[in-house]
């Protein structure tokens, strides 16, 4: 009941009409399903299982933009991101993603975009990632590309992936080292330029959008 509730309340956010196909909670939908456009997903740190967050907390250095973290517990809305396509690409709502595609993940709560730059990360001193700009302001250091481990070629639930910044070249990355105040129990998330195994993601909970007859 609380996950129907939960997409019919991201879909009424989202302006998504609901008659143009079934969408999937993450917990009903099918073994493997496509992540598309449009889709509202929370991205979990393979390792530490903590789910990719944000909220209105600036750093307290580098950018001072609002703050992304790694949250411990699963049913937080911080933690919702809608994938979205780049600003000059032609892909539209519902169409799959393929390996080696340049996205942007939209924070749900706050509308504005997972970012990096080379502004230093408050605790490793790795490059930062934030949440900056909005619903009518972006620029490439929101562009991320998609590099999906194994042989998979579109983006699906249960494949593992790396997220790496286009600007930077630093991968998406978390580990457990972890803040004591504005933040406390949530790790750090900031960006590495080589390939570790604290790099790989999954996407779990969400509201799954259906693939569109385009396909």
């Amino acid at each position: 009941m609380a996950l129907s509730l939960l997409a019919l309340s991201a879909f009424l956010l989202l302006g998504i009409d609901l008659e143009e196909g079934s969408v999937f909670p993450a917990a009903a939908a099918p073994e493997g399903v496509e992540i598309t456009y449009g889709s509202a997903i929370k991205l979990m740190h393979e390792r530490t299982k903590f789910r990719l967050h944000s909220h209105e907390v600036p750093y307290g250095s580098g950018s001072g933009q609002q703050s992304v973290t790694g949250f411990p517990n699963v049913d937080d809305s911080n933690s919702y991101w809608i994938v979205r396509p780049v600003l000059d690409s032609s892909a539209k709502q519902g169409d799959v993603i393929q390996s080696g595609t340049t996205i942007r993940l939209q924070h749900m709560r706050t509308r504005r975009w997972l970012h990096s730059h080379l502004h230093a990360s408050p605790i490793s001193g790795n490059l930062e990632v934030s949440c900056f700009g909005g619903e009518n302001e972006s620029d490439t250091g929101d562009f991320w590309w998609l590099e999906i481990e194994g042989s998979g070629k579109t983006w699906r639930q249960d494949q593992r992936v790396r997220l790496r910044h286009v600007d930077t070249g630093g991968f998406l990355h978390s580990h457990d080292k972890k803040y004591s105040r504005i933040a406390g129990g949530q790790q750090e998330v900031c960006g590495v330029r080589d390939k570790r195994p604290d790099n790989v993601w999954l996407a779990a909970e969400g509201v799954y959008l259906p693939v569109s007859g385009s396909k």
